[in-house]
């Protein structure tokens, strides 16, 4: 099973990228270059004169982009992406709008090429046990846990642990981890408002889906009502460092903050939509049941 795997499997795991890349959606695939580029300047909330300078060209030329009546060299369009902080997949879609060639391939996490990816994947996730960890595609699908997840998601139904398994929708659907989650309101929250934030960045339309999805799942019939974040159970924001997972679990009442680990200048398209999620203990008595269980399951 996927979720208790601590490295990543040589052929991929389901919902990965080892899938063949989608074709892109007929609303960009039949839009113009400076149809595009002015979508992603509107997005970064840049004007022209903004975007223009930033970039070192007359406003005149980047107007004259954005309208078709120039079009842009493929240094250009790179040249331009690059100042709008455009994801590498929505970089080749400007390129191919422009008439150009893709530039950033996007292999599967199996390929030969991606070998040190996937080692330094499987190395962080083991070395971070005893305490969970999880690699996540674009979309938050799994693609490889180590085995300190397990004990997290024991009480999820077995659809929801099916490969692909999407992270999010585990966390909070009703049949997955919600009745679980001890802060349900403030964790539903704090991802909303991840996910809003990589909407805006990347204008993935399978992210806002997503959104939608699990900002209509209802509130565990056991959850507490919702109080201002970092005021859980009386503690105040300024005791924090985060807003915490508080989970009910077999090993007991376990509460965690988390961090996120992505690859630095990646060329390939696979390598930067992959992203860790490490979870790291907020208290005492959540490090020692972790380590204990690991001991245990180790004997």
């Amino acid at each position: 099973m996927i979720l208790s795997m601590s490295t990543l499997s040589p052929s991929g795991a389901p919902g990965s990228s080892d899938s063949p890349a989608s074709p892109a959606p007929a609303s960009a695939a039949s839009r113009s270059v400076g149809e595009l580029l002015r979508d992603w300047r509107q997005r970064r909330r840049m004007s022209q004169l903004l975007l223009a300078t930033e970039a070192d060209i007359s406003t005149r030329h980047l107007s004259f982009v954005e309208s078709g009546r120039a079009l842009p060299s493929r240094e250009m369009v790179m040249h331009l992406a690059e100042r709008l902080d455009v994801p590498l997949r929505a970089r080749n879609l400007l390129l191919v709008a422009a008439g150009y060639a893709p530039l950033f391939r996007e292999r599967p996490l199996s390929d030969p090429q991606l070998a040190a990816a996937r080692e330094a994947v499987e190395l962080v996730l083991k070395g971070h046990e005893p305490y969970p960890a999880l690699a996540v595609d674009r979309h938050w699908t799994i693609v490889a846990a180590n085995r300190a997840l397990a004990p997290l998601v024991s009480t999820a139904c077995a659809a929801l642990l099916a490969p692909p398994v999407n992270a999010l929708r585990l966390s909070l659907h009703p049949d997955g981890m919600a009745s679980s989650i001890l802060n349900w309101h403030a964790w539903r929250a704090h991802v909303l408002a991840r996910l809003q934030r990589q909407i805006e960045v990347s204008a993935d339309d399978t992210l806002a889906s997503l959104r939608d999805e699990l900002a209509a799942y209802p509130a565990p019939p056991a959850a507490p009502p919702a109080v201002p974040t970092g005021q859980e159970d009386g503690h105040s924001a300024s005791n924090q460092i985060a807003v915490p997972l508080r989970l009910r679990t077999p090993l007991g009442e376990l509460s965690f903050f988390s961090t996120t680990t992505v690859f630095g200048t990646p060329v390939d398209v696979t390598l930067s939509e992959l992203a860790i999620e490490a979870f790291f203990p907020a208290d005492p008595q959540t490090a020692a049941a972790l380590r204990a269980y690991a001991e245990t399951s180790a004997g």
